[in-house]
């Protein structure tokens, strides 16, 4: 499989009264179709890491490669049209438009692109049927759940076919039935439509969807583990890494799956 993603050698210090180096020589790659979490402490570079790929941080060194292309080469307009057309994004607070319906928000990057209002239809209801959201792309986001409002979020991400999803903490605001629903529609999209995503998540159970974990320590990388075909012996691996890991009781949360 070629490699959809990869990082090299990033370095990045944040400049102020104290630096701090955010992350410190950090190389991993991510195959076409695959389905990766990045785990660590708070503080650890997650988010700074995520930040980096997204292109909306500069590394202070290493590149960046995204299908072959490091989009931080790239002048303002075209790197605007790269993250447009290559990537995908999910966040933690689902990021919609409430003056927008659930419809109108999923069909935004294909309305950016200007998409024929033929195909867009087409497209959305593809999707929202895949999504189990289509009796519901008439409502607004403030008018339907936490789960529902992530599941539109996730379609919104997929439906110009990125080459990447990056998803940050997408079960962050939501209870655990619904967080497992994000995270089967998120493992089912991955499994039958291909689709590779990189998730930073400090959940372990929405980690145990993935089919590899990346866990940074301290802006380095500390370990990675990949799962095999029993999800809750993987979930079981995960939670042992993450108390290697140490950091505080709240990073973790030791429910059974």
């Amino acid at each position: 499989m070629a490699n959809m993603l990869e990082v090299k050698h990033i370095n990045k210090t944040y400049k102020g009264q104290v630096s701090q180096q955010a992350l410190k020589q950090i190389s991993f790659s991510v195959e076409e179709g695959e389905f990766t979490a990045v785990m660590g402490p708070s503080g650890s570079g997650k988010t700074t890491l995520l930040n980096i790929i997204s292109t909306i941080d500069r590394p202070d060194s290493g590149d960046v490669l995204i299908k072959g292309d490091n989009p931080h080469q790239l002048k303002r307009t075209k790197l605007a049209q790269f993250r447009r057309k290559q990537l995908g994004f999910v966040f933690q607070d689902f990021n919609l438009l409430d003056t927008l319906t659930l419809g109108e928000n999923i069909m935004l990057p294909l309305t950016l692109e200007k998409e024929s209002p033929s195909v867009m239809e087409r497209k959305l209801h593809a999707i929202a049927e895949k999504l189990g959201i289509e009796d519901l792309l008439q409502k607004r986001p403030f008018e339907v759940s936490g789960g529902q409002r992530q599941r539109a979020a996730i379609a919104r991400a997929v439906i110009h076919k990125p080459s990447l999803i990056l998803a940050d903490e997408p079960t962050g605001n939501l209870d655990s039935k619904a967080s497992k629903d994000v995270m089967e529609t998120m493992q089912s999209l991955n499994q039958n439509d291909q689709i590779t995503a990189l998730m930073v998540t400090h959940d372990p159970v929405a980690a145990s969807y993935c089919q590899r974990v990346i866990f940074i320590k301290d802006g380095t990388l500390f370990n990675e583990i990949y799962r095999g075909d029993n999800r809750q012996v993987f979930y079981d691996q995960i939670l042992d890494v993450l108390s290697m890991l140490g950091g505080n009781a709240n990073d973790l949360s030791s429910v059974r799956l």
